[in-house]
């Protein structure tokens, strides 16, 4: 197999906004370029329900909308994607080596923008529970709580905009955060006051979810007194925004910042011909603009 790997200038692991903005400014500059993904086009913003603040987005943008057109657009620049699990990588030497569940890759250039996964809380009944009440896509299963008691855990701006999301068809919705309050923007804050069903918990844990083929109670704790209160809410929903956690496991020859990857002004690892872009990189502003502003440094940078 080590024969038979396939070579490239440059290959890409991950395409969301990072890895697809990567992908086409390094084909348009003649390079032979390859994107890994392990599973669809549009990482975590394909997965939100709106899209807000970015530039040019069109009206009514959604995750799966705005994923859609990336992947359109990269089509049409013939960006190629493979759909596979990157099982390890060689990233010292002149050539870096990429190994999938499927194939060898080799590359003289490596851009990692694979992202970051969401945080769980390792509470109890949080496995157990997924898909049978805790959501994981406000944007696919939001009706299928309509007129119930939906619960957002999370105060930062992505765990309001899904909660203002999910308003619209819960009967109340109660944003659940630990801290003494809400961490977002005020645009978003505003709207929270604004909407007549919400109720916000602050300095209030989500301690425990209990139940079966449906959320029957949940528990909640007061991060001042330390008591926890049991409440029975059953067929409630429960959609979890804690965080988030970077996809470095395999980056072991980097070294981290947090779990990140430190980077330059040219998106440059400390490694030679290896860059990083969007969420991975350690960094204080993460969004979809920047995600998709690093992306394009990278590729030209690798280009050269």
């Amino acid at each position: 197999m080590e024969n038979t790997a396939k070579q490239y200038d440059i290959i890409i692991i991950g395409a969301g906004p990072a890895g697809i903005s990567a992908g086409i400014y390094g084909v348009s500059r003649g390079k032979k370029v390859l994107v890994i993904e392990k599973e669809k086009i549009g990482g975590l913003i394909g997965k939100v329900s709106t899209v807000t603040h970015y530039t040019g987005i069109v009206e009514g943008e959604t995750g799966s909308s705005f994923a859609a057109r990336m992947k359109r657009q990269a089509e049409a620049a013939g960006v190629p994607v493979v759909y596979e699990t990157v099982q390890s990588v060689t990233l010292r030497g002149e050539v870096k080596k990429i190994v999938t569940d499927k194939n060898i890759y080799r590359a003289a250039k490596v851009i990692l923008a694979n992202g970051t996964t969401p945080r769980k809380l390792g509470i109890p009944g949080e496995e157990e529970l997924a898909g049978h009440g805790i959501g994981r896509n406000a944007a696919m299963e939001g009706l299928d709580f309509s007129g119930k008691h939906v619960y957002v855990v999370g105060g930062a701006d992505g765990a309001v905009k899904e909660a203002l999301y999910l308003a619209q068809f819960a009967s109340k919705l109660t944003l659940v955060h630990f801290e003494d309050r809400l961490g977002c923007i005020p645009e978003f804050l505003a709207k929270v006051e604004n909407t007549p069903n919400i109720e916000v918990k602050t300095g209030t844990r989500l301690w425990g979810v209990y139940g079966g083929e449906q959320i029957e109670s949940l528990e909640l704790k007061d991060e001042g007194t330390g008591e926890v209160v049991r409440i029975s809410d059953p067929g409630c929903g429960i959609f979890i925004y804690a965080g988030s956690v970077p996809n470095t496991a395999a980056y072991g020859e980097l070294k981290l910042e947090n779990g990140y990857i430190p980077v330059n002004a040219r998106m440059e690892t400390e490694i030679p011909g290896v860059y990083a872009a969007g969420d991975i990189c350690a960094k204080q502003v993460r969004q979809a603009a920047t995600a998709v502003a690093e992306g394009a440094v990278a590729a030209i940078h690798a280009a050269m």
